[in-house]
């Protein structure tokens, strides 16, 4: 297991200012599980990967890895990276143009100061090799390859040396986007298969959720939310992480009722009074902001029987045809909002349409953070 706890990371700027990159980053990752990091640029996601793998030197805080301290600000540990045994595959991949396949991946173990045998190398090599699916190109030329082999063969050169920890920056930005596709399916076949401990980084929402078991959103430093992706997505604590992961639409409120029993918010809206269930407790005028996915939003070509929870009717300002699905703006008077439907929905442009906000689904956030 990988523990980080209360870890801060600062550096000066070359105008001597003060940055604080990494502020009180605390998490653990059970072994075998794939963890991301994600934020916005200059989160401090980067710098908190770079801690655990010995690349930067925190401030203070602890790391450990299998109750091994590798940094300790108050035991005054600091192991260097070459003594962590953690792989890590960059952005860049850094791949060796003077060498072969086989040579890139070989080349870890043959400067190590206990350096296995001929034999046992090339066992290792070809093994990594045909779980990244280039054996057949142990020969060719690094150069030669195309920019997704290139991403397996810096995966493999970090495996072979069967590490602890896996971390991964970024490796997949420099793909496009159907390559990208592709290789998520592959890293996590690859990461199940090895059973690795995982420490990736993205700023790729979509990456983050297709990957991970469990999700660290990072601002300014710190983690805002910790949680699995489904949790990260649905339940978003803060108007930060609502916006940050996927789309959604915001609608600001008061509430004015609250009914603790069934765990009902009554919010004072532009659109009018909406219900919202919501398990968090805020005080009866507090101001609040409703967080609704596109895809949450029911729509009818028809009116909604009366009664019913939450309904509004608006005129479609947009229709866009995504093929799988629609994307629609809708307004109503002053506000527009998106919403998300399956292509068998038939209205034009300037039709009037019915629309269900279920109060499941409507997310009560704070203004604070």
């Amino acid at each position: 297991m990988l523990t980080v706890q209360s870890l801060f990371t600062e550096y000066r700027a070359p105008n001597g200012a003060s940055v604080k990159a990494a502020q009180d980053v605390t998490f653990s990752v059970p072994e075998g599980k794939f963890f991301t990091l994600l934020g916005p640029s200059g989160c401090g996601k980067t710098t908190t990967l770079r801690s655990i793998a010995g690349l930067e030197r925190p401030t203070s805080g602890e790391i450990s890895v299998s109750e091994q301290v590798v940094y300790s600000s108050q035991k005054n540990i600091f192991l260097p990276p070459n003594l962590r045994n953690f792989g890590m595959v960059f952005q860049s991949y850094a791949i060796w143009p003077h060498m072969n396949v086989f040579h890139n991946v070989s080349f870890p173990l043959e400067v190590k100061r206990a350096k296995p045998s001929q034999h046992v190398i090339k066992e290792k090599v070809m093994s990594v090799l045909e779980a990244v699916g280039l054996d057949h190109l142990a020969e060719r030329e690094a150069t030669k390859l195309s920019g997704g082999q290139q991403q397996r063969l810096a995966l493999a050169r970090a495996l072979v040396m069967e590490p602890r920890l896996l971390l991964l920056d970024e490796p997949l930005s420099n793909l496009d986007a159907k390559l990208r596709e592709k290789m998520r399916f592959e890293l996590k076949r690859m990461q199940s298969k090895f059973g690795l401990t995982t420490i990736y980084v993205t700023h790729d929402q979509s990456e983050a959720l297709a990957l991970s078991h469990e999700i660290a959103v990072m601002s300014e430093g710190r983690i805002v939310q910790i949680g699995s992706p489904r949790d990260i997505y649905e339940r978003p604590k803060t108007k930060f992480v609502a916006d940050f992961i996927g789309t959604t639409n915001f609608i600001e409120g008061v509430i004015i009722d609250q009914d603790r029993i069934h765990n009902l918010l009554s919010v004072q809206t532009p659109l009018g009074v909406l219900s919202v269930l919501s398990e968090r407790d805020f005080n009866i005028g507090a101001k609040i902001s409703l967080s609704i996915r596109p895809e949450d939003i029911y729509l009818s070509e028809e009116p909604l029987p009366s009664g019913v929870q939450n309904t509004l009717t608006g005129i479609t300002e947009q229709s866009v045809f995504l093929g799988e699905y629609m994307d629609l703006k809708i307004r109503f008077g002053d506000y527009e909002m998106l919403a998300r439907s399956h292509p068998t929905l038939r209205i034009n442009n300037g039709d009037r349409i019915h629309v269900r906000l279920d109060a499941a689904k409507c997310v009560a956030l704070s203004d604070s953070n």
